[in-house]
């Protein structure tokens, strides 16, 4: 009877052992870090991998050390020309300084959740309307480094801020949709008019095209026909000149009763013409004299009209 109860005790001994042992040994993964207080003072930090936490003195709390981000619900400011404007935005972050995030702030992710919307509104209320629907990119960066400041000291780093989205007033909405209706139509008119532009270009460019092509076919035709007119002209008169060289040899051979022949065959066909009047040059007296003494030598009569 007695060695039941041992049994037991033994039993309840391993157990307890075996807890002691589980809740001392503690497995950290590569991104964790244990934050050890012993009897309530900061002792040390440890991890990644096995981790022997001393039972009922020392206590451990887990910190996540990778990038981790917050999603700041929307918020409305008023920017420095008092436009009410509703933004959201995403914090991103991560622990540096496990002991101070756990050590400084009750609840760092509640905490930067509230930093971050006050921040937003100080940050807003110094930028005018247009600035903050034009100026996202530096907007966030001013946040980032105000954040940044806060949160240093709780052992976070803000590495970025994006603004997801920013809704003006309604009556600011309607004008921006006016603006851009505006200046669609303008880009049209733009477009258009540069089409037309391109296309009196490229017009004039052929008509240019064309009139050049046509004056040099004028000069080529004009040179053309230049060059026939001195080529039939050359010929002309080298055939004119060919005709006075024969008529030239030709009166090297002629003799006075020859010219005188030629000249009453002239006076016959001047004869038969239907004019009642002519002229007649002072040259035929002599001519009909010298026609007149050479016949009358070739028929033995004497030129004073004498017989011998």
């Amino acid at each position: 009877m007695d060695a039941v109860p041992s049994f037991f005790i033994i039993v309840l001994g391993i157990l307890f052992v075996f807890s002691i042992v589980v809740r001392s040994v503690r497995l950290t993964l590569q991104y964790e870090r244990l934050v050890i207080l012993f009897l309530g003072k900061y002792a040390a930090t440890r991890g990644p991998g096995l981790v022997f936490v001393l039972p009922f003195f020392e206590q451990a709390i887990k910190v996540d050390m990778r990038e981790r981000f917050l999603e700041i619900p929307r918020q409305t400011s008023i920017s420095k020309d008092n436009a009410p404007i509703n933004v959201d935005f995403l914090v991103y972050y991560r622990v540096v300084n496990a002991p101070d995030s756990v050590l400084k702030v009750d609840n760092a992710v509640r905490a930067s959740l509230n930093i971050a919307a006050t921040t937003l509104r100080s940050v807003i209320g110094d930028i005018v309307l247009d600035d903050v629907l034009a100026k996202r990119e530096q907007i966030n960066d001013v946040l980032r480094v105000k954040l940044d400041e806060v949160t240093e000291s709780w052992g976070l780093k803000v590495t970025r801020v994006e603004i997801r989205e920013i809704e003006p007033p309604r009556e600011v909405q309607d004008a921006m949709n006016r603006q851009m209706t505006a200046e669609r139509e303008r880009r049209a008119m733009v477009t258009r008019a540069e089409g037309e532009r391109e296309s009196a270009i490229m017009v004039a460019e052929g008509q240019r095209q064309s009139s050049i092509l046509k004056a040099q076919g004028d000069k080529e035709s004009a040179i053309l026909k230049a060059e026939g007119e001195r080529q039939s002209q050359l010929l002309r008169a080298q055939g004119f000149a060919a005709s006075l060289e024969a008529i030239s040899k030709e009166a090297k051979d002629l003799d006075e009763q020859t010219m005188a022949l030629q000249y009453l065959d002239t006076l016959r066909s001047v004869g038969t013409s239907a004019s009642t009047k002519f002229v007649l040059p002072m040259e035929l007296t002599n001519l009909m004299a010298k026609v007149t003494g050479q016949i009358a030598s070739k028929n033995g009569v004497p030129q004073d009209g004498k017989g011998s």
